[in-house]
């Protein structure tokens, strides 16, 4: 998922806390191995190769976070969308020719795990939605140890905290910060600061914001929740955000970045 994942485990023997890290590295790697586009026979990979008319049938946690992402298609009407692949890779690569037009379909099948290809042309890159499931599936692994409590972290934009210890996080602006509590719920963050532009609007270049936020810090009460919502606020005018998500029930907090510093969106948007 190209990056570091972080495990602090609230846990009273030692021994125990690290067998509990091993069975998550080995879930991290069993979730790579379907969800990465960059590995050939990875269930994301296969899909990006189907031809018009194939069905494939998936693992179940592939189709949970495909679900998720339909799903999130909805929420944000349309503008987090998993199927820009070819314009991700197009931006990432600096090619200065076309940007890929987006074509093709692909319908996810709600009740059995199995996409189908009406035409080729479409291309799932998963980015952060798979890094914001990987922590919600190390939770649960976590829940099943019967860990006490713990924060788990995918570099340093995902983080999620579980179990009754709060815990303190930095939301780190250009000159200013602003300190946080996370209690059994998640936060992500994405911005312009560090990758640079990096995040594609489905409706191309001229859809993007004229004068995005330079961050937006999401809680939530999952790790997917946080990361569909930082992304996709990120496309959005500033002004425009407190009407789009206004009676969003699975947000907690927003916190935009506009000039130097973070500052919590006022609430009557969403739910506390």
């Amino acid at each position: 998922m190209n990056t570091t994942f972080h495990l602090r485990i609230c846990e009273a023997s030692e021994s125990t806390a690290r067998d509990m890290a091993r069975e998550c590295c080995d879930h991290l790697d069993f979730l790579e191995s379907r969800l990465s586009r960059f590995i050939d026979d990875s269930d994301v990979s296969r899909i990006n190769r189907m031809q018009a008319g194939q069905t494939l049938y998936l693992n179940e946690l592939t189709h949970q976070c495909l679900l998720a992402a339909l799903d999130a298609y909805a929420r944000t009407g349309g503008l987090f969308d998993i199927t820009l692949g070819s314009r991700i890779e197009h931006r990432k690569s600096g090619d200065s020719g076309p940007v890929p037009p987006l074509t093709g379909q692909l319908t996810i099948h709600p009740d059995v795990p199995a996409v189908t290809c009406g035409a080729p042309g479409r291309e799932i890159d998963l980015g952060g939605i798979g890094k914001g499931f990987a922590l919600d599936q190390l939770r649960l692994l976590l829940l099943d140890w019967s860990a006490e409590g713990g924060l788990l972290t995918a570099g340093a934009s995902s983080m999620l905290a579980f179990g009754p210890q709060a815990w303190p996080v930095e939301l780190t602006g250009d000159i200013d910060s602003e300190r946080i509590v996370l209690s059994n719920q998640s936060l992500s963050a994405s911005g312009t600061a560090i990758q640079g532009s990096h995040i594609i609007h489905p409706g191309g270049e001229t859809a993007m914001p004229a004068e995005p936020c330079r961050r937006v810090w999401v809680t939530a009460p999952t790790a997917t929740l946080a990361e569909i919502w930082s992304t996709s606020l990120m496309l959005l005018e500033p002004g425009d955000i407190p009407d789009f998500i206004a009676g969003e029930q699975t947000l907690s907090t927003v916190h935009l970045q506009i000039d130097d510093r973070p500052v919590l969106l006022p609430r009557g948007t969403g739910s506390e």
